[in-house]
């Protein structure tokens, strides 16, 4: 893959044989950065799992303490008092029968779907077209639940979803270029904490075997493990 000159430029300020310490490698990130926007900061675990034995796959969600930077569009599927609630909770859009033909059609102006249990059966439907953009509500993931207040609450203050990919990865957001580096630790410290406590009973060995961070189209950072159980 042929890489620009500013990405070969920044690339130079890394030493990509060493792990960095947490601070300093997103403190490397943010002086990397290529883009003329505020660049997204991303964290990858290269973990040492099988995607496909069924408790290998990992899934779920996380409130980052510092939010992602991003104002996620919230679509509540609900009828009677639970669309009264995630209207008064902020939802972007709320409705039922009406609102999943609208996606039917071709609509998808939203970043996050959460519906009560009860909409499931009418929603399953539609998994052709959401699972496949990753938007099906998962009762894993708490976007399946009768709670919605609470829901569409933590989406908004900076719940992210995280999910294995066929190889064993998991990438999350983290934040913004612009974040102060402290807040961009505590995202990652995060991340790195819940993923160490749904570690599966079957994994043997070293279950990360690598941990990377980097910018929108910036280079990767390594970054050592030991350093995420450091207290700052």
């Amino acid at each position: 893959m042929k890489r620009g000159k500013k990405y070969l430029e920044a690339a130079k300020k890394i030493d990509k044989q060493n792990r960095y310490q947490v601070r300093k490698g997103l403190d490397l990130v943010k002086e990397t950065s290529i883009t003329s926007f505020d660049a997204t900061v991303e964290i990858a675990f290269r973990l040492n799992i099988d995607p496909r034995k069924a408790e290998q796959n990992l899934r779920g969600a996380i409130v980052l303490p510092h939010g992602t930077g991003k104002t996620q569009k919230v679509v509540v599927i609900a009828r009677g008092e639970k669309a009264k609630e995630a209207e008064e909770a902020g939802a972007d859009y709320v409705g039922d029968t009406e609102l999943l033909q609208k996606i039917q059609g071709g609509w998808f102006d939203f970043d996050v779907m959460v519906a009560t249990p009860d909409m499931m059966a009418e929603l399953g439907k539609l998994g052709r077209l959401l699972g496949p953009k990753g938007l099906m509500p998962n009762p894993k993931t708490g976007t399946v639940t009768m709670d919605v207040k609470n829901a569409v609450n933590e989406i908004k203050a900076g719940k992210i979803e995280y999910r294995t990919d066929k190889v064993g990865n998991i990438q999350a957001p983290i934040g913004k270029v612009s974040f102060d580096t402290q807040k961009l630790v505590e995202n990652a410290k995060a991340v790195y904490q819940t993923l160490v406590r749904v570690k599966p009973n079957t994994v043997k060995g070293v279950y990360m075997r690598n941990i990377t961070v980097s910018s929108t189209m910036g280079p990767g950072v390594r970054l050592d493990e030991e350093s995420f159980k450091a207290k700052e």
